[in-house]
């Protein structure tokens, strides 16, 4: 007698197809995941690179303006959005009187605080699932199995005796309905692990792009402070062109690159 899945699926019960249906939505919702977490990192990681390169010299000399149209052109990246955030909030800053008495910069570094838990909550977006996939799995397959070893026993009760024949349905269902989720489980732990791994790299280069940018921005703060002590009296972007800044906060994507 050859062995079938097609056949112990055929003569399983309600209750272990139902569990077995259970299971494999559990593994489909997984590998949904997985795969848009992945599609969404890479294109992020390709969208932030494409960035760097076509913004690096216009945030060097200072022009904002230039670098918020860039930062639209790859708005679906994380690093063209961070640096677009916080743009916007130190002109917005400058614009506008705070009655705490902090600085433009100040007041970017608070929001930018915030925003980075915003984005930390935005790269980790379905991880939940996996967890809950990989640690629920097996139980589910558990009780699969608990059904499956109470149809053998209404097998031996049906039958009145205890052959194999009897019990061999039964017995069936309980090692496929284990073996289910074992297979659902175990690739959720592994997706989870991988896309934990990749996401604490993109956050740290994100999280250190955040620190060059508000570090550049004190400085052109500075630059402008003391150009306006000297009766000066210009723009943000032509204080900065006087010096090249050294801490590029556009070059941290770069480091994205090696993490892809």
């Amino acid at each position: 007698m050859q062995f079938s899945f097609t056949e112990v699926f055929q003569h399983m019960g309600i209750p272990a197809l139902a569990v077995a249906s259970v299971l494999a939505i559990m593994g489909l919702a997984s590998l949904t995941v997985f795969v848009e977490r992945i599609m969404t990192l890479r294109r992020s990681r390709r969208l932030s690179r494409a960035f760097a390169v076509a913004a690096g010299k216009q945030m060097d000399g200072g022009d904002f303006d230039a670098a918020l149209v860039e930062a639209e052109k790859h708005e679906r990246g994380h690093l063209p959005r961070l640096v677009r955030s916080a743009l916007t909030t130190y002109r917005h800053a400058e614009q506008t009187a705070d009655v705490t008495g902090l600085t433009p910069v100040e007041r970017t570094v608070r929001h930018m605080e915030r925003y980075m838990q915003e984005v930390g909550t935005d790269l980790r977006r379905g991880l939940a699932v996996l967890a809950t996939v990989g640690s629920v799995a097996p139980f589910v397959g558990l009780l699969g199995t608990v059904l499956g070893i109470i149809t053998a026993f209404q097998g031996i009760a049906s039958t009145g005796s205890g052959g194999l024949s009897g019990v061999a349905a039964g017995i069936s269902e309980a090692l496929i309905e284990t073996a289910l989720g074992l297979a659902v489980a175990i690739p959720a732990v592994l997706a989870f692990n991988y896309l934990s791994g990749k996401i604490a790299q993109d956050e740290l280069m994100l999280n250190h792009a955040s620190g060059q940018l508000l570090d550049l921005l004190e400085d052109w703060a500075a630059r402008l402070g003391a150009k306006r002590g000297e009766g000066g009296g210009s723009r943000v972007a032509a204080a900065a062109r006087s010096e090249r800044v050294e801490r590029n906060p556009i070059g941290a994507a770069r480091g994205v690159q090696g993490a892809a």
